[in-house]
């Protein structure tokens, strides 16, 4: 059986293309939204992005928890800059998805019904003040870790959009800092309220990074399109490196008793990571998923007249400057015939 002509020409011309964006990652350059890519490949950046703007937008919701409850009207000021710096960041990322032809309305609504995921780390309780300081601290510190490799990512919007964001997280970490710092100085009270929450979000930050190399489906093929640039253990260990001298300053203890340079392997060595623990979490089971997503939906449905309002306003806008478009162009064209030159009959 012969392969018909035309069917060898729409081959010729994908194998072509598929070759042009092989080069384009081998190179190191981006690629932008109106090249050519693999069906797979957009695929997995949608996945990506919209996770991680998801991420963003329920990452309001343990801190907005405390922004009534903050000790100072500074500390208030503060946290409140740092939620709208989420919203702006959920901006972002929701923006450098649609290039991909999704829809926000289509991410949305695979977030408040339950098909996409977003970080797992958001599912766990903020029950005193010092959670925001371990947020800070450990869980923007390992997004900052993560997510600065994500600058160079082979998807222009993409790395596009991260640079501003990690700029705003290491404020954000440098914040949790701050405050952690501030109760390690205060009262007996005080230093324990921020050494337990350490605990607590210690081990869930360094879950973040996403399960072990060899047990992680969609890391190898990001790495190799060029998405990610480090693997999921290879980001744990920079994490790990940076929080122990920290946690020196601090005064803090992190909570692994086995945690040690190996200087012969030139790692570190932890005890192991509770993985059932994240899976659970995942599935749905943890302490706050069902909340989160009942907020996020009723704040989807309450702002649904914001929206509505929003639409109608745009759509007057678009039909007041096309009647005053046609109005302009109308009159120019008038004011072009009265200054048309007369002509002259020349006599025969």
């Amino acid at each position: 059986m012969t392969t018909p002509p035309e069917a060898a020409t729409i081959d010729l011309a994908q194998r072509e293309r598929q070759a042009e964006f092989d080069a384009l990652i081998e190179a190191d350059q981006r690629i932008e939204p109106r090249d050519w890519m693999p069906e797979a490949y957009r695929k997995t950046l949608i996945r990506q992005i919209s996770q991680h703007a998801h991420s963003e937008i329920i990452g309001m919701q343990p801190e907005g928890n405390w922004i009534t409850r903050a000790p100072s009207l500074k500390r208030k000021a503060i946290l409140m800059a740092k939620v709208q710096d989420e919203a702006g960041h959920g901006l972002y990322l929701y923006s450098a998805a649609q290039t991909l032809g999704i829809t926000r309305d289509e991410m949305t609504e695979h977030l408040i019904e339950g098909r996409a995921k977003y970080s797992s780390i958001f599912n766990y309780p903020t029950p005193t003040w010092a959670d925001m300081g371990a947020i800070g601290w450990l869980v923007d510190g390992a997004a900052i870790c993560n997510q600065v490799p994500l600058c160079r990512a082979s998807y222009g919007p993409y790395g596009r959009a991260m640079v501003r964001i990690c700029k705003e997280e290491s404020f954000h970490q440098r914040q949790g800092f701050e405050i952690l710092l501030s109760l390690m100085q205060g009262t007996p009270a005080q230093r324990k309220m921020a050494q337990d929450a350490v605990n607590r979000w210690y081990w869930p930050s360094l879950m973040m990074f996403g399960p072990p190399d060899d047990a992680s489906p969609n890391s190898a093929q990001s790495m190799a399109w060029k998405i990610k640039r480090f693997s999921n253990d290879e980001l744990r260990q920079r994490f790990i490196g940076m929080l122990v001298p920290q946690a020196e300053v601090l005064g803090v203890t992190l909570p692994d008793p086995e945690l040690r340079w190996d200087a012969s392997a030139e790692r570190w060595h932890t005890s192991e990571i509770d993985w059932s623990e994240l899976q659970e979490v995942i599935a749905g089971r943890g302490a706050m998923n069902a909340e989160r997503i009942r907020n996020r939906r009723n704040a989807h449905d309450e702002g649904a007249w914001v929206r509505e309002a929003a639409a109608e306003y745009a759509r007057k806008q678009q039909a007041r400057t096309r009647s005053s478009g046609e109005r302009r162009s109308s009159s120019e064209e008038r004011s072009d015939e009265t200054k048309r030159p007369e002509t002259t009959e020349v006599p025969s």
